[in-house]
């Protein structure tokens, strides 16, 4: 019991131990990745606009001399000088800002989408780098194994029990296993530099990856309702969202725009009479109405928006059906690669059982090693097959997290 126990407690803390890793990782990336600062300031530009959103028309400013003075009663107007301002209907600029905050949510939802797949992509390349590394330690195992089965070789054509072929073919088999880790080399090497990208480090930073990974026997039970929180169809309600502001906003703009304004008229006394107010400036308040009476742009874009809310729903439905067969998928994948490496682990367990009959056997006297070879080759086999099970379950898991956390 007390062995159990430590054991237990072993796992449990490498399982902690993986974890924390992994998000230190993904802290790292979401921090140094040049596509989230790009999203990330793509949602400050949104903010600001909302900002922006609170603006009047220019004031507009006019002067104007008469080179031929008219004469009035009170003398000549020499000149005219005006200033107008025109506003827009009431609720337009808050309808404004509303459009320019929805949309500003819309990018913010995006912010997160990136966020999470960028979460997703370092997992992947995480439990990659992990395969790799595993096999490299299964390969090198196997070899050593190889070895000495070499020299058991040996020792049995000395004595006249064993044929050179036997010794030459397990020298053709440590090749290949040799060649197999020279091709992980290279493929981890890759891996690597597409991990570090991620994080926005040096492609030969140093990453530490766990040696030895654990499928549990059981696993969380997910419901498929909690699909309709997640932000890529969050995004569609914003989008949505952000129609309906801009409809709102189009219909304040195709409302009228109210124009107040005075005009300033400096006047010349007359020198041939003195009648009343004479030389009187005068001072002429305006009213203006800015009425679209010809314009059916706004009615257009009112039938955009509506068509544009019918796009969305439709593409909000048929992304839904995209997760949730995601998700059904990602569910059966790992539930797969929780079966493969249970058999497997059965697997390795008989084939360590035949080779422990095999060494048995050499003491006797009698070893056949072409079943030397094949047990080699199964228990190689199995051994791979389990650490591809491991790599799957865990980006499973990973894809089950994104679609549903």
């Amino acid at each position: 019991m007390k062995n159990i126990k430590i054991i237990a407690c072993i796992m449990f803390v490498s399982a902690v131990a993986q974890g924390q890793q992994l998000q230190s990782y993904i802290a790292e990336a979401i921090k140094n990745n040049p596509e989230i600062q790009g999203f990330e300031l793509r949602y400050n530009i949104s903010e600001e606009k909302v900002n922006e959103a609170n603006w009047f028309p220019n004031t507009e400013l006019s002067a104007g001399y008469f080179i031929s003075t008219p004469e009035t009663r009170t003398g000549a107007q020499r000149a005219r000088i005006g200033v107008k301002q025109m506003l827009p209907w009431f609720g337009t600029i808050t309808a404004r800002e509303d459009y320019a905050s929805a949309m500003a949510e819309t990018d913010y939802v995006a912010l997160t989408i990136a966020k999470r797949k960028l979460m997703l992509a370092v997992a992947e390349r995480y439990y990659e780098l992990y395969e790799i590394q595993a096999k490299q330690l299964v390969l090198e195992e196997n070899i050593q194994l190889l070895q000495t089965y070499e020299r058991l070789a040996l020792t049995s054509v000395e004595v006249g029990k064993a044929s050179a072929v036997d010794v030459l073919r397990l020298q053709i088999r440590q090749n290949e296993l040799q060649q197999e880790q020279e091709l992980l080399i290279e493929y981890y090497q890759s891996v690597k530099t597409v991990f570090n990208n991620l994080r926005n480090r040096d492609a030969n930073s140093v990453i530490k990856v766990p040696t030895e990974i654990e499928v549990p026997d059981e696993d969380s039970i997910y419901a498929k309702e909690a699909l309709s929180l997640h932000p890529e169809l969050l995004k569609y309600d914003k989008l949505y969202e952000s129609i309906v502001q801009s409809e709102s906003l189009n219909q304040r703009e195709s409302a009228p725009m109210l124009g107040f304004g005075i005009d300033y008229i400096p006047v010349s006394e007359r020198t041939d009479m003195n009648p009343i107010d004479n030389g009187k400036d005068i001072w002429m308040p305006m009213l203006s109405l800015s009425i679209p009476v010809f314009n059916k742009r706004y009615k257009s874009i009112s039938r955009q928006n509506s068509l544009r809310q019918q796009d969305i729903e439709t593409q909000k439905e048929q992304r839904l059906n995209v997760l949730e067969s995601a998700f059904a998928e990602a569910i059966s994948q790992r539930n797969q690669a929780r079966i493969k490496y249970h058999t497997q682990e059965k697997n390795l367990k008989q084939a360590k059982d035949a080779e422990a009959i095999l060494i048995k056997n050499y003491e006797t006297g009698t070893i056949d090693f072409n079943d030397v070879l094949d047990i080699q080759e199964l228990q190689l086999k199995f051994q791979l097959q389990q650490i591809e099970a491991v790599r799957i379950y865990f980006w499973q898991s990973a894809i089950i997290n994104y679609l549903i956390k």
